[in-house]
């Protein structure tokens, strides 16, 4: 039987019971090579014969795409885009997440709820609110970081958008005025954040500056290790 962090969706069809998948999760910034390593992963899988479904920030049918473009607007209270986040994730793990491990399913998390928390901590949030909001959430049978440092992430982002995100860059937060300064400083707190959370949630920190390959085969060994358990 699958636990969840807390009481779980309030809804009455929505249960820990007979969730035989797995749940597998990858975090890390923007050019960490987050979504390489899950594509990656969803391919071996699948040659492995097991049925795969991707999840991930912002996919919601429900609130996407207002939440886009509320972002692009950068008009939102900093509670209210965290209530969004926990909306779009809400929705995801109630028709999407859930019903998959149903199935016996692995589902492929590109980052979870680890990676709101971590931002919400690091603009001053309140852990207590944090920790009763994400009290839904089913905790992953395994959870990798993709740890990278600050300059190899401005690198890969310089190399595959030509310019670095307002919000991974922590602009909102008044960090330095040069988005460049600001990107390195945001994203030393965001691993420091990632660092603390480990000791509590217990996921896997792997180093990300390896080539694709290296990481791919170390993620496998990982995962392989749960693969063949019963559902926790």
């Amino acid at each position: 039987m699958k636990r969840f962090y807390g009481k779980g969706l309030p809804l009455p069809h929505v249960v820990s019971k007979g969730l035989m998948g797995k749940l597998i999760v990858l975090e890390g910034a923007d050019g960490s090579g987050r979504s390489t390593q899950a594509d990656l992963l969803t391919a071996w899988l699948e040659r492995k014969g097991y049925a795969t479904a991707n999840v991930g920030l912002n996919r919601s049918t429900l609130v996407s795409r207002e939440l886009s473009e509320a972002k692009q607007g950068n008009v939102l209270t900093r509670r209210t885009l965290t209530l969004f986040y926990a909306t779009d994730f809400a929705d995801q793990l109630e028709n999407r997440i859930i019903p998959a491990l149903k199935a016996g399913f692995v589902v492929l998390a590109d980052r979870y709820i680890y990676t709101l928390i971590a931002r919400d901590m690091v603009r001053g949030g309140d852990p207590a609110w944090l920790e009763s909001l994400y009290g839904i959430a089913i905790v992953p049978d395994i959870v990798f970081y993709l740890q990278v440092s600050p300059r190899q992430l401005i690198d890969r982002n310089f190399q595959k958008h030509a310019t670095l995100d307002y919000w991974e860059s922590g602009m909102d937060l008044g960090l330095s005025r040069d988005m460049f300064q600001s990107f390195l400083k945001y994203q030393e707190l965001m691993q420091a954040e990632f660092r603390r959370m480990q000791k509590t949630y217990g996921f896997d920190i792997i180093n990300g500056n390896r080539s694709i390959r290296a990481i791919a085969s170390d993620l496998q060994v990982h995962v392989e290790s749960i693969l063949g358990r019963s559902a926790a």
